[in-house]
């Protein structure tokens, strides 16, 4: 039984960091990622890993946003830099098994078939 718990939102300044965690278990053969959804706004597939350490990133957060996953801790962060206004939104974590279409390049637009409860940030 997969489990996923975002920690780490908060409320930042404009140019300002956090680093979000996800607790993952029940998982194998899988890929991880981050999602963000803000009111009145589509899902955003934000970055994604793979089992492999593969790492891919939304173009609205590349060069800001690292995505790393602790895998003795079974632990997924994001670290979050230099952010704006337009990253304001509840940030999810989601994991998906290796065959799927969100791990099989869909990462952007397709939800994962587990998803945590979201952590909310907000940058102003």
């Amino acid at each position: 039984h997969v489990q996923l718990v975002e920690s780490g939102g908060g409320s930042v300044q404009v140019g300002g960091s956090l680093r979000l965690s996800c607790s993952a278990s029940g998982y194998s053969r899988y890929c991880l990622g981050w999602f963000r959804q803000a009111p009145g706004k589509e899902r955003e597939g934000v970055a994604v890993i793979d089992s492999d350490g593969s790492t891919s990133y939304a173009d609205s957060v590349k060069g800001r946003f690292t995505i790393s996953l602790d895998a003795a801790a079974n632990t997924l962060y994001l670290q979050m830099d230099s952010l704006t206004p337009e990253d304001t939104a509840m940030y999810y974590c989601g994991l998906d098994h290796s065959g799927s279409v969100y791990c099989s390049g869909g990462w952007s637009w397709h939800e994962p078939g587990n998803r945590g409860r979201g952590t909310q940030v907000t940058v102003s």
